[in-house]
């Protein structure tokens, strides 16, 4: 049978009303349109659904069976395909994401990826920032969400740790420190440093731990970029407290060597506090705890 939902829609108006008139008006269509629906229908069907008069119109007893069977179906499958429509509409649109550099690299391209894969319609634009930046930009709301390392204040934001990242020292292989499995972290006193600067959110973490551990530091650069900071190492300036999802490219003449007791930084996704986030940036956020995950 080739029957449409126009024409139980039609049906079922006219069913409801006992009038054509006003169930076209109901349907916003023409009464010739509606009439057109209800004999196509009942061409289909092969049945005669209302008895027609001047004054009303009456289901016959197909039609009040139809009336009965077809109402609560056509109900749930029009429900059904609302949520479909939902369903697709909360997978198209643009979501922005920042994050800091280490974070960037090592998680950004794995969720975008899988994004692409998963949701077609949907874009994910990366913003590649400092820490400071990253918190600006959440707390400003140009961003849907942040991927950072736990930030010191978290008052303005609402926040779900989905990775702890170890803090790894990288340095020459022929690097003295180089033959030791580990290294303690009172080891570096007198080393030359070369540190990420303070508007990395793994600076502060950083400079906790060398003052928990009685180390003064001997900081000869301070850079912005990890990859900065490997460079500097292999041109035999110092060495370098990173995190290790930092090591995933590290050149082939430097090393990482875990430092003991471990330290760790907390992978942190932060948006603005109470403010609830659209449906697309709800399955980008998921999409980014699944892909730490992986990593963890």
């Amino acid at each position: 049978m080739n029957i449409s939902l126009r024409q139980l829609r039609a049906f079922l108006a006219v069913a409801k009303l006992r009038h054509f008139r006003r169930a076209a008006d109901s349907l916003h269509l023409t009464q010739p349109a509606v009439s057109r629906h209800i004999a196509e229908l009942e061409g289909e069907l092969e049945v005669k659904l209302f008895d027609r008069n001047t004054r009303e119109v009456v289901p016959t007893e197909a039609g009040r069976y139809l009336h009965s069977a077809i109402e609560r179906v056509l109900d749930e499958l029009e429900g059904v395909l609302a949520h479909a429509h939902s369903e697709s509409e909360r997978r198209h649109g643009k979501v922005r994401v920042a994050s800091v550099p280490t974070l960037s690299a090592a998680l950004m391209p794995a969720c975008i990826a899988a994004c692409a894969s998963r949701y077609p319609q949907l874009t994910v634009q990366m913003h590649d920032q400092a820490q400071t930046l990253v918190l600006e930009s959440v707390r400003g709301g140009e961003v849907d969400f942040g991927v950072t390392v736990e930030p010191a204040d978290t008052e303005n934001f609402d926040s779900e740790t989905i990775l702890h990242d170890p803090f790894v020292l990288v340095c020459p292989r022929a690097h003295p420190l180089a033959r030791q499995k580990q290294v303690g972290w009172k080891r570096l006193q007198a080393h030359p440093l070369i540190l990420l600067d303070h508007d990395s959110g793994s600076r502060r973490l950083i400079d906790h731990q060398l003052s928990q551990h009685g180390v003064e530091p001997r900081v000869v650069q301070q850079t912005g970029h990890t990859h900065t900071a490997f460079s500097m190492v292999e041109a035999g300036l110092g060495i370098t407290i990173t995190p290790t999802l930092s090591t995933a490219r590290l050149p082939p003449a430097l090393i990482a060597l875990p430092l003991t007791p471990v330290a760790r930084r907390a992978i942190t996704l932060i948006r603005r506090r109470h403010r609830s986030l659209s449906p697309v940036a709800e399955l980008v956020w998921a999409q980014m705890r699944e892909t730490a995950s992986w990593v963890g």
